[in-house]
């Protein structure tokens, strides 16, 4: 239990009705999980006001109302009134759960690409340099070796700080998390105390929440804005816009990149499907992640790990006996040759970089299949780009349904087609049904060919009309290799 004048400390409030030396055990936004002694945050959504289900939870006995204007409620409910409940809502939940993130080493990673990879790549090395560590990523959120399944990249600040909670609690030295646009924009990190944040880079991707490609920007900057002076900034130069995001901190400003002078630079010697081969600050290095792409998540790990203080060696050591992430250039290979590469590759930059790393090592003798899709109720604006794009670097391309969610998959399609010239029309296969895109792709490849199966990656399922219907991508293409590549 806590005293609700307690864990109302730094909230902007504007007006007290009732008592706030009360106790209470449990703080919600939902209507439907509201007790006799639950704090209320009545939540101002892009779809649902939840100001319209206060008479909801008076019904319930809530014990208090956190709410953004002056409403009727009775003497045995208490309401606080804030200019904002969702700046509100995260520093309750800090004060809620005794300021967890304070208690570890909280690393955030933003970017468009490379945040899960980099994460994950970021706990499992720290967990052979001997600490515990947590994970809060897309795929997976773990506790040490526990894992706890993943709702969204960035949790809900009350599901957020109870999770940070929980690790502090076992021990947790080290937390590497995912930080989305939507969770800054949503003030969802809002009260934690970061301890380094790192940028990967930012393109084409989420205009269908942030309008413009500055908003996009702006609202990835405000992370590196926040941080505290005692925190360290790590950017890609690499990245056009990579600067953008240092422009204002007061963290200690550090880089990495491999075209440009950084504190943190890398070289890549060698690419093949065995590994990648390149130097981090003049040490070679070789390690089981393929591509350019990957180059970077290391730069990336590596120049974390020297801000938190790692030894050098320990750390390029650990390094090189790591393997890749669920769904990140996941490849297989049947009896006879043919390589099969799952990747979440779900935006134009990420499909490039992985094509262009198959460009790299491919022989030029074999065939480049690309299978690929489109998310429905997304940026629609990408889908004839990525289209374009896997044209471009592919020999034949399937487009296919992705997670069409409420959209119908062959208007997404549509959608994908525009970005189809005459010139590459001939080569480009629509099948809907993405099992049989798959399997189309399977069979119509011969030995030594590269299939590339783009847009889920780790996801095991298929989001349709509201129901998700499992689906593994690995899974389906390796039955598939089995059956027609013998």
């Amino acid at each position: 239990m806590q005293e609700l004048k307690d864990i109302l400390y730094g909230v902007h409030i504007k007006e007290v009705k009732g008592a706030t030396a009360i106790a209470v055990d449990h703080l919600t936004f939902d209507s439907r999980d509201v007790t006799n002694s639950s704090v209320f945050f009545a939540m101002v959504g892009t779809v649902r006001d939840g100001h319209d289900f206060i008479p909801q939870v008076i019904e319930k006995g809530v014990a208090v109302i956190v709410a953004e204007k002056v409403v009727d409620v009775p003497e045995s409910v208490q309401l606080v009134v804030v200019n904002d409940t969702s700046e509100a809502l995260p520093i309750v939940a800090k004060n809620f759960y005794d300021d967890p993130s304070s208690k570890m080493k909280l690393i955030g990673i933003t970017g468009t690409n490379g945040k899960t990879t980099t994460t994950t790549l970021l706990f499992n090395l720290y967990r052979k340099l001997g600490y515990e560590c947590g994970l809060i990523s897309t795929v997976v959120n773990k506790i040490g070796a526990r894992d706890i399944p993943s709702t969204h990249t960035t949790p809900d600040p009350i599901s957020l700080n109870a999770l940070l909670a929980e690790m502090a609690e076992v021990g947790v030295s080290h937390c590497f998390m995912e930080v989305s646009s939507h969770a800054i924009h949503q003030n969802r990190i809002l009260g934690l105390n970061f301890t380094g944040a790192a940028f990967t880079n930012i393109t084409h991707d989420h205009l269908d929440y942030h309008k413009t490609f500055k908003e996009y920007i702006s609202v990835k900057k405000a992370f590196f804005d926040d941080l505290s002076k005692e925190a360290f900034a790590l950017t890609n130069l690499d990245d056009r816009n990579g600067m953008i995001m240092l422009q204002n901190t007061a963290a200690k400003k550090r880089s990495y990149a491999l075209k440009t002078i950084s504190d943190y630079h890398g070289k890549v010697l060698e690419n093949q499907f065995s590994g990648l081969v390149m130097t981090i600050n003049g040490t070679e290095l070789w390690t089981r992640l393929i591509g350019d792409f990957n180059a970077y998540n290391l730069l990336t790990v590596f120049g974390v790990s020297q801000e938190l203080g790692d030894d050098e060696t320990e750390v390029l050591t650990a390094l090189s006996e790591l393997g890749s992430v669920d769904g990140r250039f996941e490849y297989t290979r049947s009896s006879d040759g043919v390589v099969a590469i799952v990747d979440y590759a779900h935006t134009p930059d990420a499909l490039e970089n992985v094509l262009k790393t198959i460009e790299n090592i491919r022989t030029k003798n074999e065939q480049v299949i690309t299978v690929v899709g489109c998310g429905g109720d997304r940026d629609k604006a990408k889908r004839p780009i990525m289209a374009e794009i896997a044209c471009k670097f592919s020999d034949k391309v399937i487009l296919t349904s992705d997670n069409p969610r409420s959209e119908e998959p062959d208007a997404i399609i549509e959608d994908m087609m525009e970005g189809v010239d005459a010139a590459n029309f001939r080569k480009t296969l629509s099948i809907t049904n993405r099992g049989q895109a798959i399997k189309t792709a399977v069979s119509m490849s011969e030995t030594g060919d590269i299939i590339l199966i783009a847009g889920k990656g780790h996801e095991k399922y298929q989001e349709i009309k509201g129901v998700r219907h499992d689906f593994d991508d690995l899974a389906t293409v390796n039955e598939l290799l089995t059956k027609l590549h013998k």
